[in-house]
């Protein structure tokens, strides 16, 4: 009679070769939080300590009430400040979003605070303070941005934002630009309206850079087609593209003709080809091509969970 313990003679438990791949996958995708929560956090401290801190600018969140407490007290430390008002938004995130989107969030926030302590690049010159301003917004919403991408934040509004995301589905980007707005108005009210403005410039070009590198990666095209030709421009779709088709049904208001309506979703580089492709076969087809804000499901990326 076979003894039903999972155990080699030896006594050892055998190794399950499905339990030794989770855990490898697991253990990467960890490693890869983390490395973009690493990386994020520099690229923010580089466009800090490198523009926008020299220039005296502004920023919104919890990282303009630090960059305000520095301006009026200069040896108050920035990334210290920033660490200290993080504190009760970790509990915030720790009970409203998870405890692993938090417990990320707290590596995030200690990369933040220490990139922000001892990376201080040197720029060259920029005298137009708008050209300072965008690029300070490029750089740190790549920062932002790319942390975001990850299970995790780097503290601040971040936390808000990722809440409100998965409550609301207001978009990251958005939620920081009015929370980094009500902020600006107080540094307008300390340092006076001309360095509000210059700062706006680079809350704004912050947060479309935040919004373009969460969604960029998974931003699609989706295309409507009406045609008489549509049962042929499918089968064009599925074997030259590569790409899922589904008919949905129409009828004409003026003609009162049943017409099958071609839906499908395609890269923005494969628009070109699309046209080309249906146009050759029935020049008479109407096309309408809309942007997508995410498309996830079969092929087109998975929702990320925090």
């Amino acid at each position: 009679m076979k003894s039903s313990d999972s155990s080699q003679s030896d006594g050892s438990p055998i190794s399950n070769p499905k339990t030794r791949a989770l855990t490898f996958d697991s253990w990467k995708r960890r490693s890869f939080n983390l490395f973009l929560l690493t990386i994020g956090g520099c690229i923010f401290a580089i466009g800090l300590n490198g523009i926008l801190i020299p220039r005296q600018f502004l920023s919104g969140g919890v990282i303009g009430v630090a960059l305000i407490a520095h301006y009026l007290i200069p040896r108050f430390n920035t990334g210290f400040i920033y660490f200290l008002l993080n504190i009760p938004l970790i509990f915030v995130g720790w009970f409203c979003v998870s405890r692993k989107f938090i417990l990320y969030t707290t590596y995030g926030m200690i990369v933040y605070s220490l990139a922000a302590a001892f990376i201080v690049p040197r720029f060259p010159p920029i005298e137009n303070p708008i050209l300072a301003a965008v690029l300070a917004g490029i750089i740190c919403g790549l920062g932002v941005g790319i942390t975001l991408r990850s299970q995790g934040s780097g503290g601040g509004l971040d936390i808000v934002a990722v809440y409100l995301h998965k409550k609301l589905q207001l978009r990251m980007g958005l939620t920081s630009f009015l929370g980094n707005t009500l902020i600006l108005a107080v540094g307008a009210y300390f340092f006076g309206l001309e360095p509000a403005l210059y700062s706006f410039v680079y809350v704004y070009t912050s947060g479309r850079v935040v919004d373009s590198v969460i969604t960029g990666f998974n931003q699609r095209k989706s295309i409507m087609i009406i045609s008489d030709a549509s049962q042929v421009i499918a089968e064009h779709i599925l074997s030259e593209l590569n790409r899922g088709v589904t008919f949905l049904k129409g009828t004409g208001a003026y003609s009162g003709e049943h017409k099958e309506v071609i839906f499908t979703i395609i890269t923005l580089t494969e628009l070109a080809k699309m046209k080309e492709m249906v146009f050759d076969l029935d020049p008479n087809a109407f096309m309408v091509v809309n942007d997508t804000l995410e498309v996830f499901g079969n092929r087109h990326g998975t929702r990320r969970v925090y």
